[in-house]
C-alpha cells in the first residue's frame, strides 16, 4: 500500500521545504494516517512514523499539541513521533500522549518522569497504568500535588522501597494520608506504618470516608495502635457486677434498657457487665475499649452489639466519668460515624479484638 508517494516531492518537503510547505505537507499525511490507522500493518506505521518524524517537529505548536491529542488515543501509533513529542517541554503537546498513550513504553516514562517538570510528572500520573519503576521516581521527585495524584491512581503500582517513601511523606499530609489508606494494595503492616505517623483526627477521618471492604482492616489496624493487647491502667473488680447481670438475667430483665440505665448512673463495671452478656464479648475486652482515648472503639462495639444510638452515646460519656462532658461537636460528629458504620464491619473488628485478647 503506498501511500506516500501521493504527495509530490516529498523527500525535498522533509530535507529542504520551508516551514509553511513543511507544515502542509505534516498535515496532509497526518490527515492520511488518522484516517486509516485502523487498517494498517506495522510496516506502514513505520513508513508513516519515517516521513513524520521529521516533519512535525517543525510545524507549529498549536498543530503539534492537537496532532498529539489524536495520537494519545491510538494502539499503533507512530512510535519514534509519539516519543518525539512526549518529550516536549510544551505540556500541552507532551501530555495528552504521556496521559494515556499506550505506545510509550516503560523506560521511556522513567526518562521522562527523571528529566522533565512537575506537569509532566502530574500527567503520567494520570496514565491508567503506572508501573513500580515510573512511581519510584515520582514519588521521590513529585511535589505535593503530584504525589497525592499517584496515590489516588488505583493503576498505579508501587514497589517496597515506593511505599515506604510514600508512607513517609503522608506524616504530615492528611489528605495523602486518606488516599494512601484506601489503596486496594496496601498490606496490613503499611498500612499500621501509615496510621501510626498520622494524627488523630486524619484516623478517625479515614475510617470514616472508608469502602466498607476497607473498614475492617483500618479498625484493625487502629486497634493495634491503640494498645488492644495492653491491659487496662484500672483494675476493676467485676464479681459483684457479674452477680448482679446474672440475676437480672434469670429475672428476664437483662437488656438494652437495663445496660442504658446503668451507664446513666455511671455504673461502670454493671454497664461492662451487661454489655458483655448482651454482646458476647468478654468483660475484658470491653473494660479495654471503655478506656481507650478516643470514642471510635465504642461506636464499633455498640454497632456490632446492635445497640441503639441513645445507649452507645451513654457510654460514651461514662467512659468520661461523672462532671465531664462531651463537646456537642464531638458527640453529633460520632453520631454521624455510628450511623455510617456497617454492623457487618464492626462484627469484623470485635472478631479481631477477641482474637487477640484470646491470644
Amino acid at each position: 500500500m503506498a501511500v506516500a508517494p501521493s504527495i509530490p516531492g516529498l523527500d525535498d518537503f522533509v530535507k529542504h521545504g520551508d516551514p509553511k510547505r513543511r507544515s502542509d505537507a505534516a498535515r496532509k499525511i497526518s490527515e492520511l494516517y488518522l484516517a486509516g490507522a485502523a487498517q494498517f500493518r506495522p510496516r506502514h506505521v513505520d513508513l508513516f512514523d519515517g516521513i513524520l518524524s521529521g516533519l512535525v517537529p517543525h510545524t507549529e505548536p498549536a498543530a503539534r499539541a492537537e496532532l498529539a491529542e489524536r495520537l494519545s488515543m491510538l494502539g499503533n501509533a507512530p512510535p519514534t513521533l509519539v516519543d518525539l513529542l512526549a518529550r516536549e517541554d510544551e505540556i500541552a503537546i507532551a501530555g495528552p500522549l504521556l496521559r494515556r498513550s499506550p505506545v510509550i513504553v516503560e523506560p521511556t516514562l522513567i526518562e521522562i518522569a527523571r528529566m522533565r517538570g512537575q506537569n509532566h510528572l502530574l500527567a503520567i500520573s494520570e496514565r491508567p497504568s503506572v508501573p513500580s519503576g515510573v512511581t519510584d521516581v515520582i514519588v521521590r521527585r513529585g511535589d505535593r500535588e503530584v504525589v497525592r495524584r499517584i496515590a489516588g491512581n488505583a493503576g498505579a503500582r508501587f514497589s517496597l522501597p515506593g511505599y515506604s517513601s510514600l508512607i513517609r511523606r503522608a506524616c504530615d499530609d492528611g489528605v495523602l494520608t486518606l488516599s494512601v489508606g484506601q489503596r486496594a494494595d496496601i498490606s496490613a503492616p503499611q498500612l499500621k506504618e501509615l496510621l501510626t505517623g498520622s494524627a488523630d483526627i486524619v484516623r478517625r477521618r479515614l475510617f470514616e470516608v472508608a469502602r466498607p471492604d476497607r473498614k475492617a482492616a483500618i479498625g484493625e489496624a487502629m486497634a493495634e495502635i491503640s494498645g488492644a493487647p495492653k491491659p487496662s491502667a484500672i483494675r476493676r473488680d467485676f464479681a459483684a457486677a457479674q452477680r448482679a447481670i446474672l440475676a437480672l438475667h434469670q429475672a428476664g430483665r437483662l437488656n438494652e434498657a437495663a445496660l442504658l440505665d446503668f451507664a446513666k448512673a455511671y455504673r461502670c463495671e454493671e454497664a461492662i457487665a451487661a454489655l458483655s452478656a448482651l454482646s458476647g464479648v468478654q468483660i475484658a475486652t470491653i473494660d479495654r475499649v471503655m478506656m481507650r482515648d478516643r470514642a471510635d472503639s465504642i461506636l464499633i462495639l455498640g454497632r456490632a452489639s446492635g445497640l441503639k444510638w441513645a445507649t452507645v452515646r451513654a457510654l460514651i460519656v461514662l467512659r468520661l466519668g461523672p462532671g465531664r462532658a462531651a463537646s456537642a461537636t464531638d458527640l453529633e460528629e460520632a453520631r454521624l460515624n455510628f450511623e455510617r458504620l456497617a454492623a457487618t464491619t464492626a462484627q469484623r473488628v470485635v472478631n479481631f479484638w477477641q482474637t487477640r485478647q484470646s491470644a
